[in-house]
């Protein structure tokens, strides 16, 4: 007799917390990487939300990066003014990995973006945050 495993209702439900408050920030930006034959490659993009820690950019061209790859992420001159970007963003670029792939396009067979990973310290960005609260008297 064959015993198939189920997934336990309470666990799947369940949404994981996110480490940052996401929000909804639609600026452009760069991603620049080396492919695997060490060719440096670029795409512009658009994030779609961002935290402290991670960012969702959507792909202006087709491009193919692989998961788990390092790329550095910047935003674009004009629109570092936001208030709405974590200071990481606002201080130029920063290192960061592909930790999800967005899904694909029937017509181009790439991604249409892709999930990042800040490699930033959380420390770090936390006491940027902190910082901005302390009011001198």
């Amino acid at each position: 007799m064959i015993h198939a495993a189920a997934a336990s209702p309470a666990l799947s439900n369940d949404k994981q917390a996110r480490i940052g408050a996401r929000r909804k920030v639609r600026v452009p930006g760069r991603l620049t990487w080396r492919d695997s034959s060490g060719t440096l490659r670029f795409v512009s993009v658009m994030t779609s939300d961002v935290s402290d820690l991670d960012a969702f950019v959507e792909c202006q061209v087709p491009a193919s990066i692989p998961l788990y790859r390092l790329v550095h992420f910047q935003i674009e001159r004009g629109a570092l003014g936001s208030d709405q970007l974590p200071a990481s963003l606002r201080n130029g670029k920063v290192l960061s990995a592909v930790y999800r792939v967005g899904a694909y396009r029937a017509s181009t067979g790439t991604p249409h973006g892709y999930a990042l990973r800040l490699l930033v310290d959380p420390t770090q960005s936390m006491k940027a945050a902190t910082a901005t609260l302390v009011v001198a008297n």
